[in-house]
Formats: structure tokens, sequence, C-alpha cells
């Protein structure tokens, strides 16, 4: 079997354009990824330099934060999960490797939205499956639904489910969370959840997949709410009976993820009052965002329910929102993502904010947007 195909994550490309013109001096504002600016929490830090002190380190798996995490379960959404059900990873990237690599066989079918997070689409292809993309527009709150679910025919193997999702922002409403669980057990469809914004929502508290179906596999990170993107550390949670072969998995594929994030990440978990600062450098910077884009011509937008971005259709500018964001970056200096790496087909005319930057970089990008769209781009 020859090597899959896969795109290249086309806002990479800009970031890379975007590190080249500061390289040569010019000010750049970096919206092209969801990287929070916050940091990771003081306290955090200062254990991470505590360790590095006194611990040699090695491959690891820190019992104490699989133990904090299933308390996180319990006390965020109400759901008992037993540690043991946890496997500690670099990160959701390679969570969502484990799961679709352990679950899953070649030739498998996984369903997911469009739009969605490139490497949902880009994993599938590169693991030899195949990706049955689900056109999500308004009408659907730009997220899947039961009803689509219920639709394909024959029924896929599993289904990857966001909510907040990535690049929309959109979330899925907790009945029609019941109702996708509902048909996933109808079409025997394995359900992976990426639950990695979980925490950033301006709507209310987000459900956890696990509340509807318990056999369900889930993804989170500690790269969002918690301020870590950099430090590389997440958690597949996997169902009973599959415990064994996602450690099988891991084993061989990761080992374990940094010891330094480990212990940095426990402290992490309890600075609630730091972190729910920093949603609210999210909600002023959503807010202006909100304000300002109608003045820039961008009046169809998805509904940034959670995390930090906003999906915006520039189809009256363009249709190639590669060749847009690259211009608006080398003009402007404010690099942004291409709405192709979200949606191979619609995505040529849309593009996607990140206002996971300062508040005065918001600003700051504002300023700097507002005559150049009003000059047609």
């Amino acid at each position: 079997m020859s090597s899959a195909a896969i795109e290249p994550f086309r806002a990479i490309v800009i970031s890379r354009l975007a590190h080249a013109l500061k390289a040569e001096g010019r000010s750049v504002i970096h919206m092209e990824f969801g990287q929070p600016s916050t940091g990771v929490p003081p306290r955090a830090l200062a254990e991470a330099h505590r360790v590095l002190d006194a611990d040699g380190m090695g491959y690891w798996e820190s019992a104490p934060l699989k133990a904090r995490i299933a308390r996180l379960y319990a006390e965020r959404y109400g759901v008992a999960v037993a540690p043991e059900r946890l496997l500690l990873t670099c990160g959701a990237s390679p969570a969502l490797v484990l799961a679709l690599s352990s679950a899953f066989k070649p030739g498998d079918r996984i369903a997911m939205a469009r739009p969605g997070y490139v490497a949902y689409r880009n994993v599938v292809k590169g693991l030899h499956m195949e990706a049955v993309e689900i056109a999500c527009g308004p009408a659907e709150h730009y997220q899947l639904t039961a009803a689509a679910l219920a639709a394909i025919d024959p029924a896929p193997a599993g289904v990857i489910v966001a909510s907040p999702a990535n690049p929309t922002g959109s979330v899925i409403a907790q009945d029609e969370l019941a109702r996708i669980a509902e048909v996933c057990r109808a079409r025997g469809i394995q359900i992976i959840s990426d639950e990695i914004y979980h925490g950033l929502s301006y709507v209310g508290p987000q459900p956890t997949m696990l509340s509807f179906e318990p056999e369900a596999m889930v993804i989170n990170s500690f790269s969002k709410y918690w301020s870590m993107a950099g430090w590389r550390l997440g958690w597949l949670l996997v169902p009973d009976d599959h415990i064994e072969t996602a450690k099988a998995y891991i084993g061989n594929l990761f080992l374990t993820p940094p010891s330094l994030s480990q212990h940095a990440g426990l402290v992490a978990m309890d600075e609630h009052e730091v972190l729910e600062g920093h949603l609210e450098v999210y909600r002023r910077n959503r807010a202006l965002m909100l304000e300002a884009l109608p003045g820039l011509g961008l009046k169809t937008i998805a509904p940034p329910d959670g995390a930090f971005y906003i999906w915006a259709d520039i189809g009256h500018l363009t249709d190639d929102s590669v060749a847009f964001c690259e211009q608006l970056l080398r003009d402007t200096g404010v690099a942004t993502a291409p709405g192709v790496d979200f949606d191979p087909v619609e995505g040529r005319t849309h593009m996607r904010f990140s206002f996971a930057v300062s508040t005065p970089q918001i600003e700051d990008a504002l300023a700097r947007m507002q005559p150049w769209f009003a000059a047609g781009g």
C-alpha cells in the first residue's frame, strides 16, 4: 500500500511567511493559530522550575494527574470516570492518531463535519481510512446533526464530533448531542468526541459526550483552556474494553508525554481563578471582533459560541482564500488562516480569525485591517 496523499496545513505556510516577515523587521500579529497568548498559570510554571532542579525525570505517566483529570469529569460534568480509562498523550493530535489507529482499520469510513479541523480529514486519510465529510452550514449551526448521521448509507464505522468546534466556534445543543448518541448506538457508529475547547464557552457550560454515550472515546488537551500549547500534554479517554488495546498502541507509537509537562499540568488544573481570567480576555476579544466585523464587510459568520475563532465568508472579495490571506499578511502584518484548510469545497471563499491573542493586539489588528478591507482587499 502506497503512502496516502494528504493536504498541507496551509495556516502553517501562512505562519512561516509571518515569521519570515517578522525576521525582516515587520510587525506581525499572529491570528492564524488557535494558540492562547495568556500563558501557563504562574503556579504551574513555578512548579516546573522546582521539578527541573529536583527530578531527573524519564518515561512516566503521572497517576496523580490521571486521578485529577478523572475528578475533573466528576466536578465539571457529574460523570464518573475511572483513571485507568485515561491515557496521557503529547497533546490532542497524538490522541486523535491513537483513537483512530487503535479503534479502526484501513478502509473504514469516518464521518465528520465540513467545515472542520484540518487534521480530522488528513489524519483519517493518512491512516488509509476514508473521510466522509458532511456539509454543515448556517441551517445546521455549522455542526453535525443526528439526521445527517442517520442518512449516511452505509453507516460509517466512526464519527468525529467537536463542540465547541474549530474553525467555527459553534456548539451542538444538548438535545442534539443526545440524538447523535442514539443514532450512533443504533447504527454501531463509534464516537470520537474532541472536547479540546471545553471550558471556553460564551453560551454556558458544554456537556461531555460521555453523558449521552459512555462508550465514546474522548479527546482533550491542556493546550487551550489551560494555556499550555507548547507543553504538549493531553489525554484520550477510552471505554473499559479498549484500555489494553489503546495502551499497546500508545506504548509503541508514543511512549509517554513529557514528565515536566505532567508536573506542571497537575498544578494548572487547580488554577481556576487564573484560567477564568483567561476566558474573560477571550470574551472581550470576541466582543471587539463581532462589533468590528460588519464594518469590514464580513457580515456572514458562524456563531462563535465557544473556542476563540471566527469563521467568516469572504466570497464577495475572493475565491482564493490562500492568496487573500497571504496578501492580507503582506499588506497589514495580520496573519490569518485560509478557509481551504477546514473546508476543501467552500473554504476558498472563507477565512478564520483566531482571537486568542491579547486584547491590545486585537485592537491593533482591527485598526490595520479596516482600511485594507475598505479598499477591497
